[in-house]
């Protein structure tokens, strides 16, 4: 069964449905559930323990790791979501992570939200992150480059992943991540093509027990463009496989 999750401001609601509807179309679902609510409180209490989900605004995804109580979280972003001021779609994974709601995360592929120094106001502890493009932090007074997308090839950075993580993940994909012509998502947009996103998907199911997974940020952008139906259809014909 795949749930289909309309949270967030209309632009999202409205994403997620015309989504259920495209892959009806397409044939790719058959069993499916919508789950709505107005707080993320709510949200948790009334989600199925299910293998796929397609939401709107990511902070449906602290209701899903709430509910499903994964160990540890790869999330596919273009941010880090480690804001560390109020729970929103800036800050989930920081308080999913301060709280214990999960143990520990990866962050590939994002542009923004990244932390540098130690007085940052972003979450650092037990998170790893794996930029798209190269950056470098500031640890111990010295400056340390992450392994990036740019740098490091993608079969070296899951690897490292998954020694820090383990063998079973809950996985998120922010559609966010891809470049801004694939036009799905409401903010800014990341650095990857789809094939990119595609081989770093297909490394991770090489590595990982995946115990479900969740397409993210969905917004009504995707009904006027090809390239980004053509991206979701991808994505979710990829992780919904064998």
């Amino acid at each position: 069964m795949v749930t289909f999750i309309p949270f967030g401001e209309k632009p999202n609601r409205e994403g997620v449905m015309y989504v259920l509807n495209l892959l009806r179309k397409n044939k790719l679902i058959d069993e499916y559930m919508i789950v709505e609510s107005n707080t993320i409180e709510l949200l948790s209490e009334r989600l199925p323990i299910d293998r796929a989900y397609i939401i709107g605004e990511h902070l449906a995804t602290y209701g899903i790791v709430q509910k499903l109580k994964p160990r540890a979280v790869i999330s596919i972003d273009a941010h880090t979501d480690l804001m560390h001021d109020y729970l929103d779609h800036g800050s989930w994974l920081a308080y999913a992570l301060e709280k214990r709601v999960i143990e520990k995360a990866s962050v590939v592929g994002p542009v923004l939200m990244i932390p540098t120094t130690e007085g940052t106001e972003l979450w650092t502890r037990r998170v790893k992150i794996f930029p798209a493009l190269p950056r470098s932090k500031k640890t111990r007074g010295k400056w340390k480059a992450y392994k990036s997308l740019k740098n490091h090839p993608v079969e070296e950075i899951i690897k490292d992943a998954k020694k820090y993580l383990g063998d079973e993940i809950y996985l998120t994909v922010d559609l966010d991540v891809l470049l801004p012509e694939y036009k799905i998502a409401r903010f800014q947009h990341g650095e990857l093509t789809l094939e990119e996103l595609l081989h770093i998907l297909e490394e991770i199911k090489k590595n990982f027990k995946i115990i479900a997974f969740d397409i993210a940020e969905i917004s009504d952008k995707i009904k006027r463009s090809r390239l980004g139906k053509k991206a979701l259809i991808d994505v979710f014909q990829l992780l919904s496989g064998e």
